[in-house]
């Protein structure tokens, strides 16, 4: 996506498929009816104008007949309002929740495919940091926003287009003398009011041309200081065990007072627009009284129709007003369009630098095949720096192959197998129709209850219970089958050694054609490591197992090994 294309082009790219998604008849009947209810309003307010003249003049006049009647028309006013803005509220937020869902899901889709969620970590640049600000808080301002901007863009124009005729009608012809010199105008108040709205929003622009990049900090500070508190959460028994809470709170107050310092920054911006604002508002209740009197004192029009003259001098100044009056708003929606833009951006460059690797790029692919394939494989850095030596090698099912770990090449070798780490060259292939079961150095265990955590990421109807049970006694750890209908944070709850047991629980109940232990064992004692290993290869007796690990007592296990 070009940096040159309109900013709006870029939004309307992102969230503009969603009028031909596959709800499109029922959304397209939501945004007609919140346009036709939009003009509801505005003929509601033309109409309130227009009783406010009738009103005047009633009490002009020292009608009580008249005031009574308008009375009444009051009561179907406000029925008639109560009912508009209502329905408008309900169809305006079915729409916004509804385009918000839409845009989620998508992010999130692209997002989390193929481990991009991953890859994503790994490039350099910035652009994408935080997402789960920008799907969670960023999606949310971008089309809360967009829905309130475009409806109140609508709105003004409308307005404008109401107003601005009654006001001409109401102005009549003046003549203004210079001297021996007579102008006549007509519809002078439509002009005054153009005059000073485009002066308003001129001076309004320039003062609030800041507060976008001050918004813009403030938003990804925000995030950053966030993102610190879930990483210490996250790693809170670590950081205890060590000692290391002062440098942690020295770390959240740096991360901190980079919020302050957006603030500060934000306020700056924010004390601009409210010195032009306030002098603005006072000014505009002030100028539609002062240049429509004179015809009134001069008897030209009534009490009434000065007071229609100043409101709908007021509504047409209001609509003109409305890039002034949405700098702040503007300002927001476009930080977090353009964060969303960022994410949405880079994972369109991780697949585009990854669909164009060609022969740079380590290829998986199944094949009727019964062994495990590596044929000319060489693993790369991001950069392209070479990272291993070539790998020709056969892993038939069955055998246990220890990894030859150079600094961390076994693990890459592992993300390649599994589609994660696509840069170097050769070909990966796998037999076809075989599960594979990767055993990270920490299982991932969500908190829903233990049955589901270990089930992970299957669901826990997938297994008996029983047989989840008899793994758990297997492994030593039936003191953790009485806790198996409990939620908790169990990566917090539990301890490495328990969460490594809980790894190999899931790999035996899932029973893949090929393991890939990756120091999965290591936190156990050395004894239970290579205990484990052997329990692993009696339960699988075909199953190809491939190990990382640093424990010498674990090697007897392995047949060969295999070095990356």
């Amino acid at each position: 996506m070009s940096h040159n294309e309109n900013f709006f082009i870029k939004f309307m790219k992102l969230g503009g498929p969603y009028w031909s998604s596959k709800n499109r008849l029922i959304i397209w009947l939501e945004t007609i009816l919140l346009v036709a209810l939009t003009v509801m309003q505005i003929k509601l307010a033309v109409y309130i104008t227009q009783w406010n003249a009738a009103l005047f003049d009633a009490i002009e006049q020292r009608s009580m007949a008249g005031v009574k009647t308008q009375a009444v028309v009051l009561i179907l006013i406000f029925i008639g309002s109560i009912a508009i803005t209502t329905v408008h509220l309900i169809v305006k937020r079915r729409l916004l929740i509804g385009w918000r869902t839409w845009l989620t899901e998508k992010v999130i889709a692209k997002w989390i495919q193929q481990g991009r969620h991953y890859q994503i970590t790994l490039l350099s640049h910035n652009d994408h940091d935080n997402p789960d600000g920008r799907i969670a808080e960023d999606i949310r301002i971008a089309i809360d926003d967009a829905i309130a901007l475009s409806h109140s863009l609508f709105y003004c124009l409308l307005m404008l287009a109401s107003f601005t005729r009654i006001l001409w009608d109401i102005s009549g012809r003046v003549v203004f003398e210079f001297g021996s010199v007579s102008v006549q105008v007509i519809g002078y108040l439509v002009w005054i009011s153009i005059c000073y709205s485009i002066c308003a929003s001129i001076l309004g622009w320039w003062m609030g041309k800041p507060m976008t990049s001050a918004t813009h900090t403030r938003q990804t500070q925000e995030a950053n200081f966030r993102h610190d508190l879930i990483d210490i959460q996250n790693n809170s028994q670590a950081i205890a065990l060590i000692r290391g809470e002062s440098n942690e709170q020295e770390r959240l107050l740096d991360s901190f007072r980079a919020v302050i310092g957006s603030f500060a920054e934000e306020t700056r911006a924010w004390i601009r627009i409210q010195f032009f604002s306030s002098g603005y508002s006072v000014a505009s209740m002030a100028l539609p009284v002062l240049v429509a009197s004179p015809r009134y004192v001069a008897g030209a029009i009534s009490l009434g129709v000065l007071i229609q003259s100043v409101q709908a001098f007021q509504h047409m100044v209001s609509a003109l007003s409305w890039p002034v009056d949405n700098m702040a708003t503007i300002a927001k929606w476009r930080t977090s369009v353009e964060r969303v833009l960022g994410l949405m951006n880079a994972l369109d460059h991780l697949e585009h630098d990854i669909s164009h690797l060609n022969s740079h790029q380590i290829r998986v692919q199944e094949a009727e095949v019964a062994a495990l394939r590596f044929t000319g494989v060489r693993l790369e850095g991001l950069e392209g720096e070479p990272l291993s030596s070539m790998v020709n090698h056969e892993i038939k099912a069955g055998e246990h192959v220890l990894i030859s770990d150079q600094a961390n090449n076994g693990a890459k070798l592992f993300k390649a197998i599994a589609g994660l780490w696509p840069w170097g060259s050769g070909r990966i292939e796998v037999p076809a129709g075989q599960a594979t079961f990767f055993m990270p150095p920490k299982p991932y265990l969500p908190a829903k209850s233990l049955l589901e955590a270990i089930c992970y990421p299957k669901h826990k109807a997938a297994f008996d219970q029983t047989e989840v049970e008899k793994k758990l006694e297997q492994v030593g750890q039936q003191a953790l089958v009485n806790q198996l209908s409990r939620v908790d944070a169990w990566e917090d709850v539990l301890s490495n050694e328990q969460q490594q047991y809980l790894g190999l629980v899931r790999a035996l109940l899932h029973r893949p054609q090929w393991i890939f232990v990756q120091e999965a064992l290591d936190s156990l004692p050395p004894d239970d490591e290579a205990r484990m290993l052997r329990l692993l290869a009696h339960e699988l007796p075909h199953a190809g197992i491939l190990t990382i690990t640093h424990q010498p007592s674990a090697q007897a296990f392995h047949q060969r090994k295999l070095k990356v």
